[in-house]
């Protein structure tokens, strides 16, 4: 996974990037992180710009990680908007963390704050108790800081390098 660059970011915004950065250089076996705002948009990825890469490893290794951060933040989404209507059915409050396990890896989501929410697909053998504290770090350490104006810069500069890489 590459490092976006941070070149004309505010402060804070350059602190999420190196905050996610650390979670995927700190923790084994994650394969994608992405950041999803409240209404389904990404945010903030491990891999920004590899969709070309992501359709290649689709082609070269059928059975081994689908798709980018971008896939990662749609299906991210979803299951956010499923536990939260799950909770909500049960009575059982606000949805704190996700986990999906299957045979060829482990998907894990954790509400952020707003309704933002943290994802990540990790490997087959990542221990998903050390993803599950990494990621509990991450949140308490991002989750003041993903104001509503941060959301938006972490937006437009994710659209901005899509409409450069198109190019």
């Amino acid at each position: 996974m590459t490092a976006p660059s941070t070149f004309g970011l505010s402060s804070e915004a350059r602190n999420l990037h190196w905050l996610l950065t650390n979670l995927v250089e700190e923790v084994p076996g994650l394969l994608s992180v992405a950041v999803v705002s409240s209404d389904g948009l990404l945010l903030l990825s491990s891999d920004p710009g590899r969709n070309a890469e992501a359709r290649t490893a689709r082609e070269e290794h059928p059975t081994g990680p689908k798709g980018s951060a971008a896939d990662l933040a749609t299906i991210v989404s979803g299951i956010g908007s499923l536990t939260i209507g799950a909770a909500k059915l049960m009575d059982g409050g606000n949805v704190k963390q996700t986990m999906v396990a299957m045979d060829e890896g482990s998907l894990f989501v954790m509400s952020i704050s707003d309704g933002s929410l943290l994802g990540v697909h990790g490997s087959p053998d990542c221990d998903m108790s050390v993803v599950a504290y990494h990621m509990a770090l991450f949140v308490g350490r991002a989750g003041h800081v993903l104001t509503p104006e941060l959301r938006s810069e972490l937006r437009k500069s994710l659209e901005s390098e899509s409409t450069g890489s198109a190019r």
